[in-house]
């Protein structure tokens, strides 16, 4: 599909105006525009609320405020939120009362420690109210949509005998500066943060109606407090899922079942909210299950089924429908051979709206909760996700994205499949390029399999100005290039004059299992060949320069720059960003082992371990890694780093100098997160590929003292 056909298709719905200059020349401008996340419908369809992430006053973090956009699309958006310490997690309530997250300061006591707490805005209007707050502070909430019934998640010290005991252990820990945490059992830590001595708990809001009516006034204290109907947890609710029913009676709930060998199985368990009895539902060796929402009835909760992956079994994603009450799994769409995100129900119970990666798209579809037929509902180059039904049944309301925009809310017609841009806090930034679709086949005769990537190419382009060229790898790796990102975003590279290319190789989601089987267990084989394949067709068009290219990528895409630098030197300058290097030592000291266990025999990951190749490496590699990385965790990094700079074949002479370069983020984690670590990262990248691939000198940031 040509650029002019992707733009036609999706900006002809755009009623806002178009920024008149690109903001991607500008990484101050660019780490400036605003952020949306996360959307919540009213129960009686008339208000949509979203969450709204910009730069503070000094540029050195986001902050987060609730704006509310009009679902008929007739009104502009407004701000309804407003704190210098930002709010997050909205829910209405079924009288239409609006509750959201804020570590804002309590209006009655302005110096107590700030912590995410429990705030109302009334639904009649008014300032918001803290509802209560606790030292361990308030997370995810949860209102039923049939009850009055408002759940939220928040965590106690496991050695605690209720929310007193608690806060008297927090503050004796923070008085003596005691930080240590002592562990029993696996994992210890996950993505970017430590586990414990918190334990996850759900709370059941306790308010009295007169409380709940009341607006604030300057006297009023915070009137809520919760009860702990999950104290027989312990540690089971680490890093789980909940789904409230409709009438409030039942949280549905994964629970972690310890195994040997510091694995474990996700078990479904249902929850009741009234006593805190809580049941297994489903429970398998072979399968973790993840609920999905709850229908309108009641009866029948949706169940994300997937099945435990080993070095020679690819792991699948399938649905399917258990009722409450107990009774057998009833396998929805079972030959559909995508992997589907729950969203929500129809109002009648008829069909369940999903989300699922699908050929660099992720579009909307409706599973019929009868026959399990399935419908694809939008067909543009975009995905969507957070999406909320209509009281109705008319309409859906999503965020959507695509490599052509961020995200923005839009209306969509379930009947026609029709899409409308909603007014929304902030207009479409002016990209200043185009996008294309490109593909290739790779395989001999009778079994070729087919490959895709975007191609973001810059203004200008053409057989008489070709760009050079930047394949970016995606992480996962399963996973797919089709949603816009803030921290992977192609359009900066793209304002510097480089094309860039973001493909999907064998493991990624969203072209059915045998895509994912034909790179399982074998990292360097199809995997590299596919984006090897996809490089050459590429360089093929009038457009690129294949004399100018380089190679990046993170996490896994890290490991696959990694592996290209050992086995090519076609690319002029190669940058990994918290790469797997070592996959030996990787295993076990990565945050989930036991998965990576699962994952690749010893003998699998030797065969596929890029460091057992470094003194083929001859081309120079930026290095970039965070310290507060515990998925890929930093002696990935710095292993790769001493190892380039004394076996590769670049490197440090005998005065020390290297073409290689290590960033190192002491207080980043596997993504770089904060804005100005942000800009120091894309300024860094810059400038390694402009002295290596343009064969010019860039500025440093000053900040680096360099």
């Amino acid at each position: 599909m040509s650029s002019e056909a992707l733009t036609s298709d999706i900006r002809a719905e755009a009623p806002l105006q178009q920024a008149p200059a690109t903001p991607f020349r500008d990484l101050d401008r660019y780490i400036a525009l605003p952020r949306l996340g996360s959307l919540a419908l009213s129960p009686d369809g008339s208000r949509l609320v979203t969450c709204v992430s910009v730069l503070n006053s000094a540029a050195t973090e986001y902050v987060s405020a609730l704006w509310e956009v009009d679902p008929a699309g007739e009104r502009q958006a407004r701000r309804i939120t407003r704190s210098s310490k930002g709010e997050s997690g909205a829910a209405f309530a079924r009288n239409g009362d609006l509750y959201f997250t804020s570590a804002r300061p309590n209006p009655d006591d302005p110096a107590e420690e700030a912590v995410p707490a429990l705030w109302r805005l009334a639904a009649a209007g008014g300032e918001g109210r803290m509802v209560l707050s606790r030292p361990g502070g308030v997370a995810a909430v949860r209102c039923a949509s049939d009850a009055d019934t408002v759940v939220v998640d928040g965590q106690v010290l496991s050695g605690s005998d209720g929310e007193e005991d608690d806060a008297k252990l927090r503050a004796a820990r923070k008085d003596k500066k005691v930080s240590a945490i002592l562990h029993s059992g696996y994992p210890v830590r996950f993505w970017d943060h430590d586990l414990g001595p918190g334990e996850k708990r759900h709370f059941i809001l306790q308010e009295s109606a007169d409380d709940a009516a009341a607006t604030q006034t300057v006297d009023d204290e915070p009137s809520g407090s919760l009860r702990n109907f999950t104290e027989w947890a312990g540690n089971a609710l680490m890093e789980t899922a909940a789904e409230l029913s409709p009438d409030g009676s039942t949280l549905m709930v994964n629970v972690r079942r310890p195994l040997p060998r510091g694995d474990a199985r996700s078990v479904l368990a249902a929850v009741d909210t009234a006593t805190g009895g809580w049941r297994i539902l489903l429970e398998s060796p072979d399968t973790d299950y993840t609920p999905g929402p709850v229908s309108p009835d009641n009866r029948t909760v949706v169940v994300v089924c997937e099945s435990v992956s080993g070095p020679e079994t690819v792991p699948s994603v399938r649905l399917g429908l258990l009722p409450l009450a107990g009774g057998e799994l009833r396998p929805l769409a079972a030959d559909w051979d995508r992997w589907p995100h729950p969203a929500a129900w129809l109002p009648d119970g008829s069909g369940l709206l999903v989300t699922a990666d699908d050929g660099g798209r992720a579009p909307l579809f409706c599973v019929d909760a009868g026959s399990g037929s399935v419908r694809q509902v939008t067909h543009d180059d975009a995905a969507y996700t957070d999406v909320v039904v209509s009281p109705d049944g008319r309409f859906a309301y999503a965020l959507r994205s695509s490599y052509l925009f961020p995200p923005e809310p839009v209306r969509i017609d379930l009947s026609s499949g029709d899409t409308t841009v909603l007014p929304a806090p902030a207009p479409r930034p002016e990209l200043g390029g185009r996008l294309e679709e490109i593909t290739t086949t790779v395989g001999a005769d009778g079994a070729q399999a087919p490959v895709r990537a975007w191609l973001a190419l810059p203004e200008g382009a053409s057989a008489q100005n070709p760009a050079p060229l930047l394949l970016w790898v995606h992480g996962g790796p399963l996973g797919s290039w089709n949603a816009w990102s803030w921290r992977w975003c192609p359009w900066l590279l793209v304002a510097q004059g480089y094309a860039v290319l973001l493909p999907d190789p064998a493991l990624s989601t969203g072209y059915g299992d045998d895509f994912i089987r034909r790179g399982w267990g074998q990292w360097g084989q199809a995997p590299y060949t596919d984006l090897m394949a996809i490089t050459d067709a590429a360089v093929q068009r009038e457009d690129i320069d294949g004399t100018r290219t380089a190679a990046m990528g993170g996490s896994f895409g890290g490991y696959m720059a990694n592996w290209i630098a050992g086995h090519t030197d076609r690319f002029r300058a190669i940058v990994t960003h918290a790469s797997l290097w070592a996959l030996d030592q990787f295993g076990p000291t990565t945050d989930v082992s036991p998965y990576w266990e699962r994952e690749m025999t010893l003998e699998m990951a030797l065969e596929n371990s890029p460091h057992l190749h470094v003194q083929n490496i001859n081309t120079p590699m930026l290095v970039v890694h965070g310290d507060k990385d515990y998925r890929v965790p930093i002696g990935e990094g710095l292993r790769l780093w001493y190892e380039l700079l004394s076996r590769s074949q670049l490197a440090a002479g005998a005065d020390g100098e290297t073409p290689h370069r290590f960033l190192y983020f002491p207080d980043e984690n596997h993504w770089v997160l904060s804005p100005q670590h942000a800009k120091i990262w894309y300024t860094v990248v810059s400038s390694f590929l402009a002295r290596h691939v343009l064969d010019q000198e860039a500025e440093l940031p000053a900040e680096l003292g360099l």
